[in-house]
Formats: structure tokens, sequence, C-alpha cells
């Protein structure tokens, strides 16, 4: 079977076939942990997003990660729900930055109630992941979702400072990714490794698998933002543009424009005067010099570095798919 036919049955998709247990029982865990006797608006906001069809890739990956260095115990549910709850708790507050409208193809909980709804509901499923990281009682697994947490939150507040300046370098970008979305994705895999006591270069494979996961992950959808679907991505073609990120397509073709070009880009992403036909204009540029190819190919060099991760790892059917995740979250480029 070729790469191309098995990934028409999405990976991810494989992979919670193989973990439907274990993911029921960190779905009802995390419904039983986002209730609140006091305060009915957290589920009702956090509901909103859970149920709006989320992968759950990210607690997917540690329970994989687990089981296939040999998990036994019950704890990879604790971690998988803590990983899921930051990664709510980030999307939440990161719709209040960027003044989102939708996310995951529905209204975005900002939309829906208001800014310090998100804002606070978020901070509190930040409380439960942490809480529920301590149960394990492993100083290990805590210092890695903390740190990561804590990492994820430099990213963010790197990327507002890098936003709207036309001299971020593509450095500084992937400082922002490894942050914000890569430390997230190592951490899962990790922990995973870590709560089975996996030897240390499985635990450091798993680690290096989830950070080249994650930066893949991120290019691919930077790319997918100027001319993907729609009804794929959950948000509007050109929100990046419109927010004035400086995403790795922008970084690319800033650096190759002439002084009328930087003009346009001072104008639109500085100084965040947009106009009609301003985005049609930015695509037109992302292709003379060849942005989204470059960026595309980055993209594939770091899928085939989270591949190359998993030579260290035990054999296992989940190793496969793993494996097809990195090729799928590319292949939406394709």
């Amino acid at each position: 079977m070729t790469i191309q036919s098995e990934l028409s049955v999405k990976p991810h998709d494989r992979l919670q076939a193989a973990l439907t247990e274990d993911l029921a029982q960190v779905n009802a865990l995390i419904r039983e942990r986002m209730a609140s006797e006091h305060a009915p608006r957290i589920p009702e906001v956090t509901a909103h997003l859970v149920d709006a069809g989320g992968k759950r890739v990210r607690p997917m990956l540690t329970l994989a990660a687990a089981g296939i260095c040999g998990y036994g115990g019950l704890y990879h549910v604790h971690l998988a729900a803590t990983v899921e709850f930051i990664h709510t708790a980030t999307l939440l507050h990161d719709d209040v930055v960027d003044e989102s409208e939708q996310r995951r193809g529905r209204p975005s909980a900002n939309l829906l109630w208001d800014n310090q709804s998100s804002v606070l509901v978020g901070d509190y499923l930040f409380a439960r992941a942490f809480q529920l990281m301590t149960e394990p009682e492993r100083m290990d697994v805590l210092r890695v979702l903390s740190n990561a947490a804590a990492t994820i939150a430099e990213g963010e507040v790197l990327q507002l400072t890098a936003a709207q300046n036309l001299a971020t370098t593509e450095e500084t970008y992937l400082k922002v990714v490894r942050g914000k979305t890569a430390a997230l994705f190592s951490a899962a895999t990790e922990v995973g490794a870590m709560i089975a006591d996996a030897p240390e270069a499985v635990q450091r494979a798993f680690f290096e698998y989830g950070d080249a996961l994650g930066i893949s992950f991120q290019i691919a959808d930077d790319i997918l933002d100027f001319g993907g679907v729609s009804a794929q991505t959950g948000k509007n073609i050109g929100d990046d543009f419109r927010e004035r990120k400086l995403t790795l397509p922008l970084i690319k073709a800033i650096a190759k424009a002439d002084e009328e070009e930087r003009t346009f880009w001072k104008r639109t992403i500085e100084k965040g005067d947009q106009q009609e036909g301003d985005l049609q204009t930015c695509l037109g540029l992302l292709t003379k010099y060849g942005a989204l190819e470059e960026a595309r190919s980055e993209a594939f060099d770091w899928s085939a570095k989270a591949k190359a991760a998993l030579d260290a790892v035990p054999e296992h059917e989940m190793k496969t798919m793993l494996s097809d995740l990195a090729d799928y979250v590319v292949a939406r480029i394709n």
C-alpha cells in the first residue's frame, strides 16, 4: 500500500480507533473536571469548544507514547486530559488576543460570550490542568508539563512583540512556533514515555518527534491560511494577513521585497491600513517570490525529522501511525 492510499484513512482516525477505550476515559475525565458547582459559565464555555469536534491529537500523542512503551497503569489518562486542558485554555486566550470570530468552524467563545469569560475560563482550565498533572505524583512529569505551559505563554508573548515588525526573522518565527505550538506536542509525547518509565533515549526520541511534528504542523497551518479550504482549516482564508501575523511565508516574501513592495508591507502589516484587494496583492507577492513553496519545503523537512526520531522508539502498530501522522501533516499542503 502506498503512503497516499494509506493516508486516505487519516492517521489520527486510525490512532483514535486504536485508542478508543483510553480516549473514552480521557473524555469522561475532561467532562468531570471541567464541571463547576458555583460557576455554570465554565462548563458552558468549555463544552462549546470541547464539543466543536477537535481531533484530540495532543492527548492521543500522550496515550500512544505510553502504549508504545508498554505502560499498564491509569495515569496516562490524567496526563492526556492535562494536555487537552492546556491546549483548550490556550485556544480561549488566543481568540481573545487575536479578536477571532471563528474556531473549529464555529463562532469563537469570545464572540458568543465575551472576552472576560474566555480569559477567566481559560485560567480555570489551566488551574485544572495543574491539579491533574500533580496526581501521578511524578516530579519529572510535572516538570515537563509545567515547563511546557510556561514556554507556550512565552511563545505567545514573543509572537505579540514580533507581530507587525517587518524586521522579524525566520529564527524568531521558529522560536515562536517552538513555544506556542511545538512545546505542547513534545511535552505530550515525552510524558507518555516518561510515565511508562521508558529508557531516557526513548523519552528523548519522543520529545524530538513531538517537537518536529509541532513545527511541521504549524508551518503547514500557516501555508493553508493562504490557500486552504475554510472548512478544513476552521478559519477564513487570509486571517493571518488580516491579523498582521508575520508567519513564515510572509517573512520570506518580505525579505525579498523591493522598495515599492516594502511600502505595501509597511502599510498593511506595520500600520494596519488594509484596503480592498490587498489580500490578492499579498498572495501575488507570495507567488512571485516562491514563499509558499519554500515554506512547504521546510514543513516537509521537519516532517522527515519527526519520522527519523521514531527510529529509537520500540516497534508497535501505533509507531507506524505516528510516522503516518507526520506524513499527513504535510500531505495537507502537497
